[in-house]
């Protein structure tokens, strides 16, 4: 039998944020069955903690949506920081992910990780396809600061910005755009769109990744670095910014953001929910 946890993760509170199950113990789980694991929950993402390789460091971690392993995911990297500090790490800790190791700290008032990894530019979809896989007409994007753009800090996402509000409310994944945007653009694993709008410091957000069994994220901590990464570039200035997303689908989170050209960090609060046994 083999423990697990769940949190909701970048919120302050439970039924809130984006739900995360965590396998603190992921030595004696058979390999070939953490992914029908991660399917079972059909979570964003399920964690499986190992011992570290390196002795120095605090724990290694693996990444599973309900259809792949990644290397990378922000949610998860909070909520496996806020178990460890629950489970009296920390506060101070280094995560080995399939990007390499990751500065975290966790503690009481939540956690957060900062990553170097540069922002990777990988392509410019064409935007009427963008549009037509958000199900909006063109002139609701707004590019009037930049057209969507594939970018990624280890993990990719196309970044778009919307007009209005209202805009952001009507998003609605059309799953044959998103299987043509994969197709076209296939470094970006499943064409995932992270849609916004951006209120001076505040950015309201919505993720959409439906080819990997995500109709909509609640919250996504990658994304939200991989943005936080092109708006310092695109502006030239250190950022701190609050993203507030999951709001639409009744599963507001908060996650905070800040930038200065060599690092991104990215913080928030997550809360254990449940705890079971795995038979």
């Amino acid at each position: 039998m083999h423990r697990y946890f769940v949190y909701d993760v970048f919120t302050e509170t439970r039924f809130g944020g984006n739900q995360l199950a965590v396998f603190p113990e992921s030595e004696s789980l058979p390999e070939g069955a953490l992914q029908s694991i991660a399917a079972e929950f059909n979570f964003s993402e399920v964690t499986f903690i190992y011992p570290p390789s390196d002795p120095n460091h605090t724990a290694r971690v693996r990444i599973f949506t309900p259809t792949m392993e990644i290397p990378f995911a922000g949610h998860p990297t909070i909520g496996t920081a806020k178990a460890l500090a629950d489970m009296g790490h920390g506060p101070d800790m280094v995560l080995e992910l399939g990007i390499g190791p990751l500065s975290c700290n966790a503690g009481a008032q939540g956690a957060r990780f900062t990553t170097q990894a540069p922002l990777e530019r990988i392509a410019s979809p064409d935007p009427a396809l963008v549009a037509r896989a958000l199900d909006l007409s063109l002139d609701q994007i707004d590019q009037s600061q930049h057209a969507p753009t594939l970018a990624s800090v280890g993990l990719p996402f196309t970044l778009t910005a919307l007009k209005t509000r209202a805009d952001l409310a009507a998003c609605q994944p059309d799953m044959a755009a998103f299987r043509e945007g994969a197709k076209a653009h296939p470094q970006g694993l499943d064409f995932a769109q992270f849609a916004y709008v951006r209120e001076g410091d505040t950015c309201h957000a919505r993720m959409f990744a439906p080819l990997d069994n995500i109709p909509e994220d609640p919250a996504t901590g990658s994304a939200c670095a991989a943005f936080a990464a092109f708006l310092y570039e695109l502006e030239g200035t250190p950022l701190a910014l609050t993203v507030q997303q999951g709001e639409d689908m009744g599963r507001p989170s908060t996650i905070h953001l800040s930038a200065d050209g060599t690092s991104v960090t990215v913080a928030g609060q997550a809360v254990r929910v449940m705890e079971g046994t795995l038979l």
